[in-house]
């Protein structure tokens, strides 16, 4: 099985520089490892002590962030490398300050394992939820690396649990120890023969705790929001939005800000031509008395975090189509109530808010329609459904200090 397992991944390569001329996200994933090894090679030198974080996409990046801050702490003479799978992690937190060197993972290759492996010589390494590389992992034993899963998630479907799952299964030796989400990760990991496994929960909770510590401070929200009751609409999409927008159109009172998951031209002019609300994008706001306009319209990226901040509820996209939903955990800890669409079963931390009543799942615009109203115009209701959200994230705290003791006794 290992062998298909290489051989299919040597024939990846070529499919995905086909792939890439007709996707602009293949083209980023193909092009963006072309100078994977000259980079590592410039930045790192021979004699440098390194620790290795490797992320799926952004949302594994922001689970295994403070981890990184806390070994960064402890090691402030090691290099911080950080590699992303996917574009969509790249291409955003690239520059990113937490970090000394970020590039792309080359595919899991025997040779490419071993050449990242030669170039970046880490002292640590820490894999971050669910994805495992075995020719990387494979290395990594050879070499006798300390090495960690953080928030691992583990389900039974999975091929570590198969007849043929074995290569899978010897690439998880390579890690001394596995922290896991939930206890039904560590049983299964308990039947396939792994006891060095630890339930620390998700890294995510003190993730979103820390941002309420930061400076949330956007004098440009405050103005607009002039003390109403504010709904913000997080990287939506257009099946969510046809949801809501009827709901925006028919609101009084109340002020309404829309972060789009897509922030091309074309998606924003559609978007803001089915508002019949004043509404005002933040590419156009200089000179604009913002309190004046109804719909806020954010086409840019990374502010929705302190936008959240600001919100009495919020709605949280992703749940309508197949996409996944979004980050949840970031308005909870505000202490916002949250909506979202009906596919989340496969996020247990949506699962359990929807449980608790922070979180209200919705399936159709009526449920919507009557979700927005429940939240704008009833003041009581808001409130319970808010200090629960807040109640969940803070309950869910301290992963990030399991770890750390575990690794450093």
């Amino acid at each position: 099985m290992f062998f298909l397992y290489n051989l299919l991944t040597h024939i990846a390569a070529p499919i995905l520089k086909i792939a890439a001329l007709f996707s602009p996200k293949m083209k980023l994933f193909v092009s963006g490892r072309k100078t994977v090894f000259y980079t590592l090679a410039e930045k790192i030198q021979p004699n440098d002590k390194t620790v290795w974080f490797h992320a799926a996409s952004l949302g594994e990046y922001e689970q295994g962030l403070p981890v990184m801050e806390k070994i960064k702490a402890k090691h402030p003479n090691h290099k911080i490398i950080v590699t992303f799978f996917s574009p969509s992690g790249y291409e955003v937190r690239k520059n990113t300050k937490a970090a000394d060197v970020v590039v792309y993972l080359p595919l899991d290759t025997k040779a490419k394992a071993k050449k990242f492996m030669d170039l970046t010589h880490p002292e640590l390494v820490f894999f971050i939820k669910y994805e495992f590389w075995p020719n990387y992992l494979n290395e990594i034993k050879k070499r006798n690396i300390e090495a960690y899963l953080i928030s691992g998630l583990f389900r039974e479907k999975q091929v570590f649990f198969k007849w043929y799952g074995g290569f899978y299964r010897e690439a998880l030796q390579a890690f001394n120890h596995l922290f896991v989400q939930y206890d039904s990760s560590k049983k299964l990991l308990q039947n396939i023969g792994f006891t060095n496994v630890t339930v620390s929960g998700d890294t995510r909770y003190d993730r979103v705790s820390e941002i309420l510590e930061r400076d949330n401070t956007l004098p440009f929200i405050e103005e607009f929001i002039d003390g109403k009751t504010t709904i913000v609409f997080g990287s939506s999409w257009q099946k969510g939005e046809a949801m809501f927008v009827d709901f925006i159109n028919n609101s009084k009172n109340t002020k309404l800000i829309i972060a789009p998951h897509t922030i091309g031209n074309d998606h924003i002019s559609e978007l803001q031509n089915s508002i019949t609300k004043k509404t005002v994008l933040f590419t156009e706001m200089e000179g604009k008395s913002l309190a004046d306009y109804d719909v806020f319209i954010i086409n840019i990226i990374g502010i929705l975090g302190k936008i959240y901040s600001y919100a009495d509820a919020a709605y949280v996209g992703g749940g309508f189509g197949t996409a996944g939903l979004h980050n949840i955990l970031e308005p909870a800890a505000f202490g916002v109530p949250i909506i979202i669409g009906p596919n989340h079963q496969k996020f247990p931390e949506a699962v359990a808010l929807v449980q608790m009543g922070g979180c209200i799942a919705v399936k159709d615009k009526a449920e919507m329609e009557e979700a927005l109203s429940l939240l704008a115009y009833d003041d009581t209701y808001r409130t319970e459904k808010g200090h629960i959200a807040g109640t969940f994230v803070n309950m869910n705290r301290g992963a990030v200090d399991t770890i750390m003791k575990k690794i450093t006794d």
